[in-house]
Order: structure tokens, then C-alpha cells, then sequence
């Protein structure tokens, strides 16, 4: 096992084990629950990390991990004229849909 990277907090060590999951990339997470031990342990040494099960697919995880970080955001105007920004679909303003 090696470790991949440090998270911020717990959602997102969540969410790149399970996309690189997905990606057919074996990982698993470590420090779930130190957080709670922060001001007793140093802060940098109780965030949740990333893991890899097998080392030979660190190149892989990290270019996968890289990826994710430059996923492009979307943005489009609505109707209403409200710009909305990121991944929402329907526009906060007035409730409705993004255009197809």
C-alpha cells in the first residue's frame, strides 16, 4: 500500500476513493476519524488520506487525481437572465432547467 494523497476533510477523501474506484483504481481511505484528535495531535497529521492498494498503479492515480482537479466548470445564462455558474443544472433565481 502507498499513499496517495491527503484530503481536506473527509467528504472529499470520499469522493476521489470512490471515483478512482470507479476508474478501476483499488483504493481505500486511512484517518477517518482522527479528526477528532486535532488540537491534541498536529492538524496536518489528522486529515483523511487517500491510499492505493496496489503500487503499481500509482502513476495511473495520480494523472486520474490530476484530472479531477481540472475538470472545467460549466457556465450558462439563463432566461431570467441570472448567470449561473458551476455544476448546477437549474438556476437558483428562478428554478429553471439549464438548456440541453
Amino acid at each position: 500500500m502507498r499513499r496517495l494523497a491527503q484530503a481536506p476533510n473527509i467528504a472529499i477523501a470520499a469522493l476521489w476513493v470512490d471515483a478512482l474506484r470507479q476508474a478501476g483504481i483499488a483504493a481505500s481511505m486511512q484517518r477517518y476519524y482522527l479528526g477528532a484528535a486535532s488540537g491534541e495531535l498536529p492538524p496536518d497529521q489528522c486529515l483523511p488520506e487517500v491510499w492505493l492498494i496496489h503500487d503499481e498503479q500509482e502513476t495511473e492515480a495520480r494523472a486520474f487525481l490530476a484530472d479531477l482537479a481540472r475538470v472545467p466548470q460549466r457556465r450558462w445564462m439563463c432566461a431570467c437572465g441570472e448567470l449561473v455558474e458551476g455544476g448546477f443544472e437549474q438556476c437558483w433565481n428562478c428554478g429553471r432547467l439549464m438548456p440541453a
